[in-house]
């Protein structure tokens, strides 16, 4: 792969479900950085950059070189590629459209913060231009948490960015973190969380567990008190979330490594059937199907 087009800084992430899909990366790094919980972007080759527009399109045209009939999806890295004017977004699109005539779908991190300068009319053309899902990191929806693990994001921002993807047409992807708030700040996680996906209705629901791969330092020095939940704490919390829920067409996973107990749905359908299963793990956690510990990762 020495002449594959495409310059990658690792490490390079994308949601589980773009597991088939090309990578293409349009910056480099998050350009908001500080949320205490995440370590995606915090190696210091991974400083957040746009990358250079020439050099983008000139990578898309050589993929339609090479790969153009097979790459049916699309992925723009890095962190929040939704952060680049609208300008440059529909030139990248445009290129694709042009070079790789068997795309079927673009989709991209977002941040919420990056869509305040963003109006539902420039999201529409973004839309018809190709990108089609949005995956939203919304964490939580409890102000207290979101504001001590410094997402620089409120219930009211993270919901008017969903809304104005809706709104335009764009697939709202929102993943909110098990075990985030901790023991003290649970209940208010799960209640708000529910609240905020009741609030939006996104066409896909996914939940992670809190997790520290390079450590806690980081997270505790703004949290000292955190203290995580243990696996009932967990599937409790998981419950309180998922019986609040309120949706009337949407995707639920939470099947990701990081979690203990693997569950998938749609919602509202099959609201009923993961609620017994998750009252089946916390009544009997010991022959409950949970993953075991060395299969779990981020």
């Amino acid at each position: 792969m020495h002449d594959f087009p495409l310059r990658y800084v690792e490490p390079v992430y994308r949601p589980p479900s773009e597991a088939e899909s090309l990578i293409l990366p349009v910056t480099d790094g998050c350009s908001w950085n500080h949320c205490t919980f995440c370590e995606m972007y915090t190696a210091p080759q991974k400083r957040f950059r746009a990358r250079d527009e020439a050099e983008v399109l000139e990578g898309i045209r050589r993929l339609g070189e090479g790969y153009g009939a097979s790459i049916r999806r699309v992925f723009l890295a890095d962190g929040d590629a939704l952060v680049l004017p609208t300008r440059r977004l529909l030139a990248i699109l445009t290129a694709i459209r042009e070079h790789l005539p068997a795309m079927r779908r673009v989709s991209s991190y977002c941040l919420p913060r990056n869509l305040k300068k963003k109006s539902v009319a420039e999201l529409t053309e973004l839309a018809e231009a190709g990108l089609k899902l949005a995956y939203v990191g919304a964490e939580s929806g409890d102000d207290t948490v979101l504001a001590r693990v410094k997402k620089g994001e409120t219930f009211a921002s993270t919901r008017e960015a969903l809304e104005k993807l809706g709104e335009a047409g764009i697939s709202r992807s929102v993943m909110i973190l098990n075990g985030l708030g901790g023991q003290a700040l649970s209940e208010a996680h799960a209640e708000h969380s529910a609240e905020l996906a009741n609030a939006t209705q996104p066409e896909f629901l996914a939940t992670l567990v809190v997790s520290f791969p390079l450590g806690e330092a980081r997270f505790r020095a703004d949290f000292p008190e955190w203290e995580p939940l243990d696996i009932p704490g967990l599937l409790a919390e998981m419950e309180h979330f998922v019986s609040r829920l309120e949706l009337r067409h949407t995707v639920f996973r939470s099947d990701h490594a990081s979690n203990w107990l693997s569950l998938r749905g749609n919602l509202p359908t099959d609201k009923e059937k993961l609620l017994t299963q998750l009252r089946a793990a916390i009544a009997d956690p010991a022959h409950a199907p949970l993953r075991p510990a060395w299969a779990r990762g981020l």
